[in-house]
Order: structure tokens, then C-alpha cells, then sequence
């Protein structure tokens, strides 16, 4: 199903009017936890969609697809929408999510609170051979990513060259800050919600690698 434009209000998020559930949530609107990079280094999981709202207040969202999907039941054919969605600041944090509900509407709100709940740190850097100028304008080291029959792998480039990628992975990469990128991808790419997936999950390893760089950077 081809992607359309729908009216959708946006909703402000009023911290005076969330009552946080779990201890990272009641941490943020105590403003013990002021940024969101102190809930990556704890490895915490975000269960709270409002703890994002808090803490990244210029996200910015896209829903990539809208489709229709269909499942038999005892009396009838029950039809609801799936929306592939994304999300990101444009400074080095992005997610990808999706949701499904009898009504659009309510399947891109899912969808966006999903992605919400599934952000990441990118790490940025200049890996690129051909440029080496020292800039955080692309990735440092090359990433592959894999979700059912889709692989990715996204490579440094050089500066200027921009996001070398299909249009959904483009869209990915820009709201989460990349400007120059080279993407390679194979298998079923029509299937946007895998794609996007595996190119998350390249992105996650990066993030990773970094991570295990500090704790044997902090134990010499």
C-alpha cells in the first residue's frame, strides 16, 4: 500500500501531567538523570515513551509505510494497519518502531511510541579512507546489519558526498544526524520495516563496539 498523508495532530508533552511508573521515569522528573546518554551507559531499557519526550524535546518523527494487512477469524477476514515509523534528533539518537491497530491514526501513534522506546546513541566519526579530515560528519568504522533476508552495510565516506542510500534508509540516516554514508544492501529490500531494522541494528553494533572501547580503555 502506497504511503499517504494523513492529518495528525501533535500532541505537546506536558512534564507536569506525567506520572512516571518506573525508577528511570521517576529519576527523570526528579532530574537526577538529565540526559539520555546517562540511561545508555546504565544499559537500561526505556519503558516509558514520556522519558524520551522528556529528556530529547526536538524529536522528530516519519512514518516510511502505511499497509494493510489481513487475518482470518472464525467469522470473518479482520483487516487493521501496519505503520513503519522512525524517529531522531538529528544529533547522533534515532529509532525505529512499528504498530497495528484497526485505525491509522492509532497505528502511527504506536508506531512512534515504539520507535520512541527502541532509541539509540549513534556515534559519530570519519572513517573514510578518501577523506580522513577528522570531522564527525560520517561513521568510524564500517557496520553490517541483518533482519530476515535483508543485509546492510553502511561504510564511511567522504565528506560532502552525502547519504549514498534508498530513500527510507536516507530519511533513517539524516534524522539521526549522518551527512555522508555509503549503504549497501541485498535481499528483499521492498520490505521497509526490515530493511530499516537491520540498518538499527548495524547502527547498534557501532554503538556497542564503542562501548566495550571505553570499559577496556577505563580497566588499563
Amino acid at each position: 500500500m502506497e504511503r499517504r498523508r494523513f492529518e495528525r495532530e501533535e500532541v505537546r508533552f506536558d512534564p507536569n501531567a506525567w506520572e512516571p511508573k518506573t525508577d528511570i521515569g521517576k529519576r527523570v522528573k526528579a532530574k537526577e538523570i538529565t540526559s539520555i546518554e546517562q540511561i545508555f551507559h546504565e544499559g537500561r531499557h526505556i519503558e516509558e515513551t514520556e522519558i524520551v519526550d522528556a529528556l530529547i524535546p526536538d524529536l522528530k518523527n516519519e512514518v516510511i509505510e502505511i499497509a494493510s494487512v489481513q487475518r482470518m477469524t472464525k467469522n470473518n477476514r479482520k483487516m487493521k494497519y501496519r505503520v513503519t515509523a522512525i524517529v531522531g534528533d538529528g544529533k547522533g539518537h534515532v529509532g525505529v518502531g512499528s504498530g497495528k491497530e484497526a485505525e491509522v491514526k492509532a497505528a502511527i501513534d504506536r508506531a512512534i511510541k515504539n520507535a520512541k522506546a527502541n532509541i539509540i546513541p549513534v556515534i559519530f566519526g570519519c572513517g573514510s579512507w578518501q577523506c580522513l579530515c577528522g570531522t564527525p560528519h560520517s561513521i568510524p568504522i564500517v557496520v553490517k546489519g541483518k533482519c530476515g533476508s535483508v543485509d546492510v552495510i553502511l561504510k564511511p565516506a567522504p565528506r560532502g558526498l552525502g547519504v549514498v542510500a534508498s530513500e527510507p534508509v536516507r530519511k533513517m540516516l539524516e534524522l539521526a544526524g549522518v551527512k555522508d554514508l555509503w549503504s549497501f544492501s541485498r535481499g528483499r529490500t521492498r520490505a521497509k520495516y526490515n530493511t530499516l531494522l537491520a540498518v538499527y541494528r548495524a547502527l547498534r553494533s557501532e554503538a556497542a563496539i564503542k562501548n566495550v572501547e571505553l570499559i577496556e580503555a577505563k580497566n588499563r
